[in-house]
């Protein structure tokens, strides 16, 4: 999927979460837990270079075109935004948090 290829990009909103996502992680399940699932999910944002289209329709953010995506990663959240030439990743959300907090997501700027 050469031809499919896209630039990833990260919001701000992106890395503050990630930070947040870590402490929590540490604090709750130590130090190395918390290293392997940052690691994943980097892993997995990294990888929307070429799977973008494979992750689900963020339900919260609805459009004809589906260009809001979300991955699943535990009770995480990551949603990203396609555009014609790049992937926008725009937050990390625990699945608990409320829609409406999470419509919010769609006036994120890159």
């Amino acid at each position: 999927m050469v031809d499919g290829k896209k630039e990833v990009v990260r919001s701000q909103f992106l890395f503050n979460d990630l930070q947040d996502i870590y402490e929590y992680g540490e604090v709750t399940f130590g130090v190395k837990a918390a290293l392997v699932f940052l690691e994943d999910l980097k892993i997995r944002v990294k990888n929307l270079e070429t799977q973008y289209l494979l992750h689900p329709e963020c339900r919260h953010l609805e459009t004809k075109t589906k260009i809001y995506r979300n991955i699943i990663l535990g009770s995480y959240l990551i949603i990203y935004r396609i555009t014609s030439k790049r992937i926008e990743v725009l937050r990390a959300f625990h699945g608990s948090r409320s829609p409406r907090i999470i419509k919010k997501v769609r006036k994120v700027k890159i």
